[in-house]
């Protein structure tokens, strides 16, 4: 990277079989936006306080079955408690692990999203309300 070039953001953008039922989700579950839904363009975004997430169909071409993922996307929140009482009462929620007080200093939880992805939410210990 140039020195001097600074980055201004990560938009993680995830590839997904339908882009409605991403977006749907992230909009009727995890309460986003949507900003720009692309049927014919392969390209959807939703966002949510400042952090967007886009979604893409993949190329035609491209090996992709189902979407693959070894890592998570996590989000910081200022009101871990209010988001998990919010979230775990759909009924549609996959829940991974319940929120917990971890060891390494975060109040946290996680969930998988309908195509799989692991969404973790969490807040420091030390900024609990």
């Amino acid at each position: 990277m140039p020195r001097g070039a600074k980055l201004t953001g990560c938009v993680p953008m995830l590839w997904v079989p339908d882009l409605t039922d991403a977006v749907e989700y992230y909009v009727e579950t995890l309460g986003f936006k949507c900003d720009a839904l692309e049927r014919d363009g392969h390209w959807a975004q939703v966002t949510r306080d400042g952090i967007s997430i886009m979604f893409a169909l993949p190329y035609e071409g491209w090996d992709f079955e189902e979407p693959e993922f070894t890592g998570s996307i996590y989000f910081r929140t200022d009101k871990v408690d209010s988001m998990w009482k919010k979230i775990s009462k759909n009924d549609d929620v996959n829940v991974c692990y319940p929120i917990d007080d971890m060891d390494y200093g975060m109040r946290e939880f996680g969930i998988y999203d309908l195509n799989g992805y692991l969404l973790q939410f969490g807040q420091p210990l030390s900024e609990e309300s």
